[in-house]
Parts: C-alpha cells; sequence; structure tokens
C-alpha cells in the first residue's frame, strides 16, 4: 500500500481528497494536516516508527508556510516522501519553483475525480517502474519511468468527449460567481448550450468539486443552481 499524507487547510477539501484516495486502490491516507509544521511532525514521526509516508498531496497556501518551502522542508527527510501538488496556483513562475523543490505531479484545482485518479495512478506506475532499493538497469528504464509522469490525458479531467479547458471554463464562472449560476446562466456566460453546461455541471458536482442546491419557485418547474463549496473565515483557494 502506498502511504499518503493530505496536507490542506480546508477541512472539506482535506476530507474530499480523503474520500477520493480510497476509492482508489493500493492506496491508504495515513494522516492530515492543516499547516507545514503539523505536515513535518506526522512526516519525521511516522518515519520514526518504521512506516514513512510514501507520498504528499501538497496544497501551496497554507497559514504558517508556502507549500514550495515546505517541499524544500521535506526534501531534508529520511525517507524523502514524493510530493503531488493539488493547488489552484496558477502562476507559473510558482510551478516553476514548485517543480525545482521536488514537486512530482501538478494538479490544479478544481478538477474531476477521474483527474486526481489520474495522477495517482500515474504516480503508482512510476514507483513501480523504479522500485525503491534497486538499481536501474539503463537509461531506457529511467527514461520510461519519467515518461509516466509527464504523460497526459485530458479525458481525465473532463466527462467523455468533451475538453478539460471548457471544464476549467464552467467551473471558473461557478468560482467567480458569488450566488451561484444555474445551468441556462452559465450556458449564457460561457457560450455554450444549456444541456452541455448542465452536463459539465453535474459531472463536477458529482465529483464534490461543485456544491448543489434545488430551488422551488413560485412558478414554473425547480432549478438546480450550483455553487463554489463555502469556505471558512480566512481560507484560502490554494
Amino acid at each position: 500500500m502506498i502511504t499518503v499524507l493530505i496536507v490542506e487547510d480546508e477541512p472539506l477539501i482535506a476530507q474530499a481528497h480523503e474520500e477520493y484516495v480510497g476509492r482508489l486502490p493500493g492506496f491508504r491516507v495515513v494522516g492530515r494536516a492543516g499547516t507545514a509544521q503539523a505536515a513535518l511532525r506526522i512526516v519525521a514521526g511516522r518515519a520514526a516508527d518504521g512506516d514513512p509516508v510514501d507520498v504528499v498531496l501538497l496544497d501551496i497556501g497554507l497559514p504558517d508556510a508556502s507549500g514550495i518551502e515546505l517541499a524544500s522542508a521535506l526534501s531534508g527527510q529520511r525517507p524523502e516522501p514524493d510530493i503531488i501538488a493539488i493547488t489552484s496556483e496558477r502562476d507559473l513562475s510558482v510551478v516553476r519553483s514548485a517543480v525545482a523543490h521536488g514537486v512530482l505531479l501538478y494538479l490544479l484545482k478544481p478538477f474531476t475525480f477521474a483527474a486526481f485518479r489520474d495522477k495517482l495512478e500515474r504516480y503508482r506506475e512510476y514507483r513501480e517502474a523504479l522500485p525503491a532499493g534497486t538499481d536501474a538497469a539503463g537509461q531506457a528504464e529511467v527514461d520510461r519511468a519519467m515518461a509516466l509522469l509527464r504523460a497526459t490525458d485530458e479525458k481525465a479531467a473532463a466527462p467523455a468527449g468533451a475538453s478539460a479547458h471548457t471544464t476549467e471554463q464552467i467551473a471558473r464562472q461557478i468560482r467567480d460567481s458569488e450566488a451561484g449560476l444555474t445551468a441556462g446562466e452559465v450556458a449564457a456566460a460561457a457560450g455554450v448550450s444549456r444541456v452541455t453546461a448542465w452536463r459539465y455541471l453535474e459531472r463536477l458536482a458529482d465529483d464534490r468539486v461543485l456544491d448543489r442546491t434545488t430551488e422551488y419557485g413560485r412558478a414554473g418547474r425547480p432549478q438546480v443552481r450550483y455553487t463554489w463549496p463555502v469556505r471558512g473565515p480566512g481560507s484560502r483557494t490554494h
């Protein structure tokens, strides 16, 4: 089993990540941390107990330190855990810095369960291709293992037959609306049909990226309103 530490300061998001991991065979969550200091204590403690953390799902925006600072600190742990960044931070300089500090994979919020599953399955294949405690047969073996991390599958981030770009565009419409939007309102804002908007919104809601509530008016059929999950006071979106 691959042991997973979730580092995320939003409890609801951390819980969603834990539920996602629970749906993947071969992975188990061994801890959750809301701060960099708590994460370091868990990693060090588990290493001392002989059951180290294999991979950290790392939020870049933490209340006591940046995720990049934590990634740097984790590089001094033995054994050193691998890191997958899960964040809404799109600044390419931050992405480059994350990679320079040991982040293997970078998953942008919002995402679907399929995109989450794809990243972790690629990570598992990478571990299997380069097992710890053994030597690579040659350059080709190392290249194949690294290629597993770099491969992309756009279908994993969107409903079948759709694009990851549209998925992100639809999600952004909800994220930028304080009161939330209906499928019709999203369709008008995004320039797609109502059916297309509804299909994307339902998939994102099923994967708990968005919340949905049914509104009953005085007349006509009830309508569903999609909203961005409620954040706690002073919370961050990274």
